[in-house]
């Protein structure tokens, strides 16, 4: 019995043991993976704080930083200058302006009747008095003849009437009254009155007659012809029978700020007679010149802006009312000041500024103060002498005693940032300089730097070969960027290697 029950109770025990006795191995093992991990981040902490990578490595992660971002460490940045000089400047304002005749005349029927003749062709120049459209008057011919047969019924009553009074005044006061004189004068004067009347019916009648002939009232270019013949006018009609336009000469009225009116009643004032001049709808090419005109006598307070007028000959015809130009009004012209080219101007936080060239090739930040200028340059009141070189390419990477080079040809703008500058010598190893993205390669065996791969050589070889900097091809840069990660990586990995 003792025997079977020790049996029964051997299986159970057996279970226990191993699971009472495996968790202390476990957790030493873990304990194992935390301390390593610990140590790894700890020297990576201090590689990370501490960089001591060998020279000839750091100066090829300096020069990897010559790809697309190079300049500053990488070398000279390569610039172009210009020389601040003496010229003329034109102080001009410009603004939108719109071609408008000086007289447009709608040419309208003043009598009623249906036109039996068109005497114009359209488009025509036409003079004040040329003959253009002729409507039926014969219905005005015939009250012309009513009028004169009246007129001159009448005329014989006051002959009659006239005699009558003067055998009256001739007779003696007893044979009649002077009532009957005096009643004989007032027929006199009806009769002279009735005379007048059909005279001015009859010049009524004369002056239709000749508005029947319809002739040009001014001198202009005629347009599309708005009747055709056989068609029934009245002086009532809206649309007339032609506009003839003023063309020659023509005049543009303009608007300028409220601001710029002193400059220009400056010059007026002291009987200057500005220019004007008129350029196409994208300001690229002037199409007429002219004079300023007159200038409206008030300012319209919704914009805060005045109405100019200026005249043009139009000799060309090139301009056409309601037309849309800009006009660009000479207002005086700088003699012989102190220019600066725009492009060298900048803005930031020491003001209005610019780079100037020193003699040892590094450039120093210049305060200046401007004036009026143009499109290309901009008169220099005070911060630089004539004949001082000022950067105008190449300045988004410059500061102030940065070091740059100036190509041979100043006046054509170089490509910056595209490695086709020249950039100076690679820097001996060592020399806690930054060497440029095209430095030469370090020697084998360094320790540091692996054997050059297929991308490296071709872009150095290339740079070899053509004494320049950055003319090998694209494809050779981006293999060489590679290079220099993997090499990064190497180095990186032997110095968390030492830490441990």
């Amino acid at each position: 019995m003792d025997d079977e029950v020790a049996k029964r109770q051997q299986p159970l025990t057996e279970p226990v043991t191993p699971v009472t006795k495996e968790p202390p191995p476990r957790r030493q093992g873990r304990g194992w993976i935390v301390a390593l991990l610990l140590v790894t981040a700890g020297a990576g902490a201090v590689v990370w704080l501490h960089p001591f990578a060998p020279a000839q490595q750091q100066q090829q992660q300096s020069g990897r930083g010559g790809g697309r971002f190079r300049g500053g460490d990488a070398g000279p940045q390569p610039v172009a200058v210009a020389s601040v000089t003496q010229a003329d400047v034109p102080i001009v304002l410009e603004a939108l302006g719109t071609v408008t005749s000086l007289s447009t005349v709608t040419v309208r029927s003043q009598v009623s009747g249906q036109i039996t003749q068109i005497g114009f062709t359209e488009g025509q120049n036409v003079k004040k008095g040329d003959f253009l459209a002729q409507v039926d008057a014969r219905t005005l011919v015939a009250q012309q003849h009513q009028l004169q047969g009246q007129l001159e019924r009448d005329q014989a009553l006051l002959a009659d009437a006239k005699l009558d009074l003067d055998r009256d005044l001739k007779l003696t006061s007893s044979a009649i009254t002077q009532q009957a004189v005096d009643l004989q004068r007032a027929t006199v004067q009806s009769d002279e009155g009735s005379v007048v009347s059909d005279q001015a019916q009859l010049e009524a009648v004369q002056v239709n007659i000749s508005n029947s002939h319809i002739v040009a009232p001014a001198d202009g270019r005629i347009g599309l012809r708005l009747v055709d013949q056989g068609n029934y006018v009245t002086p009532g009609d809206g649309t007339g029978i032609a506009i003839i336009t003023q063309m020659q000469p023509i005049s543009v009225i303009f608007s300028l700020p409220e601001d710029s009116l002193s400059q220009v009643l400056e010059q007026t004032h002291a009987n200057v007679q500005l220019k004007a001049a008129l350029f196409d709808r994208n300001d690229t090419k002037q199409i007429a010149e002219g004079t300023l005109q007159t200038i409206d006598n008030q300012i319209d307070p919704t914009t805060g802006t005045v109405k100019l007028r200026a005249l043009f000959p139009n000799a060309d015809g090139a301009l056409y009312p309601n037309q849309f130009v800009n006009v660009h009004l000479l207002v005086r012209t700088l003699t012989g000041v102190t220019v600066v080219p725009n492009a060298a101007i900048q803005h930031g936080a020491p003001g209005t500024f610019v780079y100037q060239l020193n003699d040892d090739n590094t450039v120093s930040v210049k305060t200046v103060s401007l004036g009026p200028g143009d499109a290309s340059v901009t008169q220099l009141r005070s911060g630089l002498s004539p004949g001082a070189k000022v950067v105008v390419d190449g300045v988004d990477r410059l500061k102030d005693g940065a070091k740059v080079s100036v190509p041979g040809n100043t006046a054509a703008a170089p490509d910056t940032g595209t490695g086709t500058a020249t950039q100076p010598a690679a820097s001996p190893a060592g020399s806690g300089t930054t060497p440029p993205a095209t430095a030469a390669a370090p020697p084998a065996g360094s320790g540091n730097t692996p054997a050059a791969s297929d991308g490296q050589g071709g872009g150095a070889g290339a740079a070899a070969g053509n004494g320049t900097a950055g003319q090998g091809n694209a494809a050779g840069g981006d293999r060489q960027h590679r290079h220099h990660r993997k090499q990064n990586g190497q180095a990186n990995g032997g110095n968390s290697a030492e830490s441990q």
